[in-house]
């Protein structure tokens, strides 16, 4: 048993697989009424079918039966039906979770329609903070590959009694093939089109009685889908992604040690918007996406009468950022045009360790613990209008303590009870003259009761509270000596914004069919959000008719995210399995006049989709051979608090064909099958082409086209 899976809660886990339905804008009786009648039509069927098979979610502070949250795993098997080489490539399979791109990968995440969409000179305090294997990687979304990995689980709602301020909104864990996993080793190859390419090897092996070891090592790139008319160049939006990982382990009677080394190398292009909203750029200097990452983790265990754990986790990662500010080359425009390039080069240290007790019983459960992280990012900005290079330097001290209590109160109730108090201490100063030093102290914590009816029912219902930092606008603060006065008095005080809290209340009901071929999962919730932390940004015309940016958070005074999660599956046959998901959002502001006098009180908040939908079959047409077919939905949302600019909705369809015959195994795959126009990015507040005099207008960042590839692999 892996370190995760030693404190992983099991789930009747079926509905937590894949993800469903139709979709429509927020008519929660409807898509509701669906989903109960889907379940109780399938409750008539026979017991001659295969059962749906347990899964684990690895991602809790004690180990329970039962998920407590609403939660989606991705599994080996769907990121091969998939062909998904990146965390991006499988979102549209949980509900309720988007994605920002404006890069060259979704770089941040949304859960239930709150999180960060972009970042630039500002520091930012996530609200999704993503693990993998333990180790902290929240605001890395470009090193979320997916090779080997055992699974994904995204747990919805806030996690701070898990992980603190930084899972405001939710919580996104990968566990990758452990050092003693059953996993066989493999050696894969797969081309796709876009001169798609790729290679893997994953390798694991055991010396003597208590030695294990596993190695995996990917490398894919692809030429992008953008072409560069000016350049005459197809790959400035390329992608080049390396994957490699080490693990170790000492598996004793009582005692267990794991070594995990990591290597992450993303050198991705950055060419994704045109002038004129097509796959057809005309930049001269295109930008770069790259994440070099180098982290390890140690990991002790101890299995007794009380399981003591340790985990000293260490990781360096180096990004670049930069971009082609004007889209476009010199002469396009020579009355008008102006030329610019920004590169943001951020270094980023991270040292923290954990340390846990835990005891189970009939009785009583319990786990504590204390975690410390020390982190450090240094930005160094090169931008085109800058005299010198702007650099900045952010230290961030956190102490926590957290603890949880399990107390059955009958055979047939139950409940939780777990708190965590974090204190923070920042330090950050530029070269601008901006110094600010300041202290958070945060509580998060979550309480609930569990109702198992009988073998087939159980309820849930849940409270817990969220936190997220407070932080500094150094970009505004550096930036209001350049703004008319009046301004720059109406936006001096949002130099420090305070911390948000969120008050989650949520109800689940999990089913399972008497026989076991059917499993349905439902979950309503309504977050209240107090000090609502939003983003906004300033327009700021130059002397020559161009724009500067400047991002900024404000506080909201509040604002709301209600709605509902369904999860299910059915095996309908041995052959035949229905898969299905749906997510309904309503997340508004309730309360919101921005500094500069806009009143959003009563508008939905960005990344917001109201429905999100999945529904997905697969039917083996003989032994060893199967094909899937799935559909996904998505409503359409605002891009931004500062302009009305928004996605339009959107259906994709992939599809796979599986073979397997002996040590060999195939998947031909194919994502977005339809070739579906849609956006992952939007700006609609100004104007970028001087050969239309700067008019304001929207631009996107397009998704991807069809894509369509095959792996082939082979067990060693």
């Amino acid at each position: 048993m892996s370190p995760q899976q030693a404190c992983s809660h099991r789930l009747d886990g079926a509905l937590r697989q894949h993800p469903n339905i139709a979709e429509q804008p927020f008519v929660m009786n409807s898509r509701l009424l669906s989903g109960i009648l889907l379940t109780a039509l399938a409750s008539t069927t026979h017991a001659t079918s295969p059962v749906l098979e347990e899964i684990i979610v690895n991602a809790s502070l004690q180990p329970e039966l039962n998920s407590r949250s609403s939660v989606t795993v991705f599994t080996p098997a769907l990121v091969s039906q998939r062909g998904a080489r990146h965390l991006e490539d499988l979102l549209s399979a949980a509900p309720n979770v988007n994605a920002a791109s404006g890069a060259s990968r979704g770089r941040f995440f949304q859960v239930r329609g709150i999180g960060e969409r972009s970042q630039f000179v500002e520091p930012v305090n996530a609200s999704v903070a993503m693990l993998i294997d333990g180790i902290d990687f929240t605001g890395i979304g470009a090193v979320a590959t997916t090779w080997d990995i055992a699974q994904v689980d995204i747990l919805r709602g806030p996690q701070g009694t898990l992980f603190g301020a930084n899972a405001l909104a939710g919580l996104i864990n990968f566990s990758t093939q452990g050092a003693d996993s059953d996993a066989p080793s493999t050696l894969s190859v797969g081309v796709e089109n876009d001169n798609g390419r790729r290679i893997g090897l994953a390798y694991g092996t055991q010396w003597g009685e208590h030695w294990h070891g596993r190695a995996a090592l990917q490398r894919y790139q692809n030429d992008g889908s953008v072409t560069n008319t000016w350049l005459n160049r197809s790959d400035t939006n390329a992608q080049d992604e390396l994957t490699g990982r080490i693990s170790m382990a000492w598996v004793g009677d009582q005692h267990r040690i794991d070594l995990g080394l990591y290597r992450i190398d993303i050198d991705n292009g950055y060419d994704a918007f045109s002038l004129d909203n097509t796959r057809q750029t005309l930049s001269d200097q295109p930008g770069k996406d790259q994440a070099t990452t180098d982290a390890a983790r140690l990991h002790w265990q101890f299995a007794g009468p009380v399981e003591w754990s340790a985990q000293l986790s260490m990781a360096n990662t180096d990004t670049l950022y930069s971009y082609d500010e004007d889209w476009s080359y010199v002469g396009i425009a020579p009355e008008l045009e102006y030329s610019s390039f920004d590169a943001y080069q951020r270094d980023r240290d991270m040292t923290s360790l954990e340390l846990r007790a835990a005891q189970q019983s009939e009785s009583l459960s319990w786990v504590v613990g204390t975690y410390l992280r020390d982190e450090d990012e240094a930005l160094e900005r090169r931008y085109t209008y800058l005299d010198k290079p702007f650099t900045s330097n952010l230290a961030i001290e956190t102490r926590a303590l957290f603890g949880q209590l399990d107390v059955p109160l009958s055979e047939r109730w139950s409940s939780y009870v777990g708190a965590r108090f974090e204190t923070r201490d920042t330090n950050y100063s530029d070269n601008a003259g901006v110094t600010e030093t300041f202290s958070d102290s945060l509580w998060s914590g979550r309480l609930g009761l569990e109702w198992q009816l009988n073998n087939a029912h159980r309820f849930y219902g849940g409270l817990s509270r969220g936190v997220r930092a407070g932080g500094v606008n150094a970009d505004l603060l550096a930036s209001l000596n350049a703004l008319d006065d009046d301004v720059s008095i109406s936006l001096g005080g949002l130099g420090i914004f305070k911390e948000e809290s969120l008050l989650n209340m949520e109800i689940g009901w999990h089913w399972r069919s008497p026989n076991g071929q059917i499993v349905s999962d439902i979950t309503l919730f309504s977050m209240l959000r107090r000090d609502q932390q939003a983003k906004s940004s300033l327009t700021i015309p130059r002397a020559d008719g161009s724009t500067a940016f400047i991002d900024y958070t404000n506080n909201a005074a509040r604002g709301h995210n209600r709605g509902l999660e369904w999860q299910g599956r059915w095996q309908v046959s041995s052959r035949f399995q229905l898969r299905g998901a749906l997510g309904l959002l309503e997340a508004e502001f309730d309360n919101y006049v921005t500094p500069l006098g806009d009143d959003l009180s009563g508008r939905e908040t960005p990344q917001s989709p109201q429905t999100m939908a999945q529904i997905a079959a697969s039917y083996t047409l003989w032994q060893g051979l199967d094909v899937g077919l799935e559909l996904t939905t998505m409503d359409g949302y605002f891009f931004s608090d500062r302009h009305d600019t928004r996605a339009p909705s959107r259906q994709l369809v992939n599809a796979n064909l599986n073979w397997r015959a002996g040590n060999w195994s195939a998947q031909l795959w194919a994502r977005n099958l339809s070739n579906e126009t849609y956006y992952t990015r939007g700006f609609g507040s100004f104007g970028n082409d001087p050969r239309k005099a700067y008019a304001v207008e929207p631009y996107y960042q397009l998704g991807e086209p069809r894509r369509f590839g095959l792996d082939l692999n082979y067990s060693l």
